[in-house]
C-alpha cells in the first residue's frame, strides 16, 4: 500500500525496487516557496549511488525479464501502476505544489492521461519484411534502446518525468530517473506504484542528485541514452558529452516564444487566451511560455488595455487554493533572477505597464507580480533570454511579414502562437514560424502529438508516436531469397 504521509521525509534512494540509503547520507531540505518553511527532506545521490542505480538498470535490461516480456505484458504492468496512482492523483498534485509552487488548478488531472495514452493508444514503430530486387529479404525491427538516464527539471516534474519514464518502460527500456533537488519527494511515490504493480527490480530507479552528480550519470558508460529537459546551457553540455560517447540523446530545452496577434482578433478573448495559456503558463516557469507578444500597430493601445485588464483579474496567492491563477516561483534565487531581468529591462529603456514588483498582500513566499513591459525592441536582453517567470513584453508590428520576422529573430524555436478570427490565415502564418509547436488560437500541446524545438530549443521529440520512437533502435536483418519468417 502506497502511503503519501511518509513522502515528505525521504531518507533513502529507490534502487532495484528497494529503499536504500545514500552512500554519503547527504540530505537536502525541501522548502515551501509559499511559506519559506521546510516541508520535508530527501536523500541525495552521490556518484557511487549512480553506479548502483545504473548497475541495477543494466542488469534488469541485459539479464532481466522486462525487455523480453511481450508488449501486452509490459503494458499491463504500466497500466496497473497507473491504476494505483489514480486515487492518489490529487494528493500527488498537492505534494508537487508544495515542492515547486505551481498551482493545483493548473496541474490537476495530469497523471491519468499519460498512463492512458502509453498503455492504450500509442502507435508502435512498425516492424516489416521488405523484399529486395535480388529476391532476398530484409526484416526491419525495432528494439528498446537500453538503459535510459532521464533527467527531469523542477517546473513540471510529474508530467515531464512521466513523458520520459512511460515510453521508455513500455518500449522495454530500463530507467534511472534523476529528479531535481528542488522537487525530490514525489518520484518515490511513482516508483513505489510501479514496484507494487509488478515492475521487475532495477527497471526503474530514482536518484535525486545535484548538478555535478547528474553529469556523472550523463557520462556513465552504463547508460545507452540520456533524455534531458532543462536549460539550453545545460543541454549544450549534455549534448557535447553524449556526442563524445556517440550516445543517443534527446534535449528539450529553453524557449523565447512569440504570440502573434493578427488584426482581426477579438481583444478580450485574445488577451485571456494569450496570458493564461501562454505568458502565465505554470507561473511563467514554462519553456514554451509566450513571452514576446506581437500586436498590430494600428490596434496597439486597444490590445495593451485588454492585456492589462486581463492581468488585473489574475489571482496571485496560495498555490493549493484551486482559485489561484499564479503561485510563487520555485526558489528565492529564481525570484531574484526574474526581478533582475525586469530591473535591467527598465534600465535599458523598457517601461512597466503592469506589475513589476512583489504582491503587497503576501508577506511571505517567493512571489512576483505578473509583469508586462513595453517600449522594448527585439534586440533587448528581456526579448532574447528566457526569464522563466510571469513576465512578458508587448511589441507592435506593421504587417504580417514584420511580425513573422520578429518571431523568427531568436536563437530559440520551441513554440509560438497565432491568434486570429480566421484559422486558415493563422495556419498560413504558423507555417512560416521556425518553431516546433505553434498553436492557432490554442496551446497546441497534447501527449498525442510531438513536442520539441528547433534551433537552440533542443534535439528530438517527446510525446506522440514520434516521441515513443526515440526509445527504440532500428535493426535490419538480411534474409535469403525465398525465406519467409514465421
Amino acid at each position: 500500500m502506497i502511503d503519501l504521509s511518509t513522502a515528505y521525509e525521504r531518507d533513502t534512494l529507490f534502487i532495484g525496487n528497494e529503499h536504500v540509503p545514500s552512500v554519503g547520507h547527504e540530505r537536502i531540505d525541501v522548502v515551501s516557496p509559499s511559506t519559506e518553511e521546510k516541508i520535508g527532506s530527501a536523500a541525495v545521490a552521490q556518484e557511487a549511488d549512480i553506479d548502483r542505480a545504473v548497475a541495477a538498470a543494466r542488469q534488469a535490461f541485459d539479464d532481466g525479464p522486462w525487455p523480453r516480456m511481450s508488449r501486452d505484458e509490459r503494458r499491463a504492468v504500466v497500466r496497473r501502476a497507473g491504476e494505483l496512482l489514480r486515487p492518489l492523483a490529487d494528493e500527488l498534485t498537492q505534494l508537487v505544489s508544495r515542492e515547486n509552487g505551481v498551482t493545483v488548478r493548473y496541474r490537476q488531472g495530469h497523471v491519468a492521461p499519460f498512463f492512458d495514452y502509453h498503455t492504450d493508444e500509442v502507435a508502435w514503430p512498425r516492424d516489416e519484411l521488405r523484399r529486395l530486387p535480388s529476391g532476398e529479404g530484409a526484416l526491419v525491427r525495432h528494439e528498446p534502446v537500453g538503459v535510459v538516464g532521464a533527467i527531469v527539471p523542477w517546473n513540471a516534474p510529474v508530467s515531464l518525468g512521466l513523458s520520459k519514464v512511460l515510453p521508455a518502460l513500455v518500449a522495454g527500456c530500463t530507467v534511472v530517473l534523476k529528479p531535481s533537488p528542488e522537487t525530490p519527494l514525489h518520484d518515490h511515490v511513482i516508483a513505489e506504484a510501479f514496484a507494487e504493480a509488478g515492475l521487475p527490480a532495477g527497471a526503474l530507479n530514482v536518484v535525486p542528485a545535484h548538478r555535478e552528480v547528474s553529469e556523472y550519470l550523463v557520462r556513465h558508460r552504463g547508460t545507452d541514452m540520456i533524455s534531458f529537459t532543462g536549460s539550453t546551457a545545460a543541454g549544450r553540455r549534455i549534448g557535447a558529452i553524449c556526442g563524445e560517447q556517440i550516445k543517443r540523446v534527446t534535449l528539450e530545452l529553453g524557449g523565447k516564444s512569440a504570440a502573434i496577434v493578427l488584426d482581426d482578433m477579438d481583444a478580450a478573448a485574445m488577451a485571456a487566451l494569450v496570458l493564461h495559456s501562454g505568458m502565465l503558463l505554470n507561473n511563467g516557469e514554462a519553456c514554451m511560455a509566450w513571452t514576446r507578444i506581437l500586436v498590430p500597430r494600428a490596434r496597439y493601445d486597444e490590445l495593451l488595455d485588454a492585456f492589462c485588464a486581463a492581468l488585473a483579474a489574475v489571482k496571485v496567492g496560495d498555490p493549493l487554493d484551486p482559485t489561484t491563477d499564479i503561485g510563487p516561483l520555485v526558489a528565492e534565487r529564481q525570484r531574484d533572477r526574474v526581478e533582475s531581468y525586469v530591473s535591467n529591462a527598465v534600465a535599458d529603456g523598457a517601461k512597466v505597464v503592469f506589475g513589476g514588483g512583489r504582491p503587497k498582500h503576501l508577506e511571505r513566499g517567493w512571489f512576483v507580480e505578473p509583469t508586462l513591459l513595453v517600449d522594448v525592441d527585439n534586440s533587448m536582453t528581456i526579448c532574447r533570454e528566457e526569464v522563466f517567470g510571469p513576465v512578458g513584453t508587448v511589441m507592435p508590428y506593421t504587417d504580417e511579414e514584420e511580425a513573422i520576422r520578429i518571431a523568427n529573430d531568436s536563437n530559440y524555436g520551441l513554440a509560438g502562437g497565432v491568434f486570429t478570427a480566421d484559422p486558415q490565415r493563422g495556419l498560413e502564418v504558423a507555417g512560416k514560424i521556425r518553431a516546433g509547436t505553434i498553436g492557432v488560437n490554442s496551446l497546441g500541446v497534447d501527449i498525442r502529438v510531438p513536442f520539441g524545438g528547433y534551433k537552440d530549443s533542443g534535439v528530438g521529440r517527446a510525446h506522440g508516436p514520434e516521441g515513443f520512437a526515440e526509445y527504440f533502435e532500428v535493426k535490419t536483418v538480411g534474409l535469403p531469397a525465398g525465406f519467409q519468417p514465421s
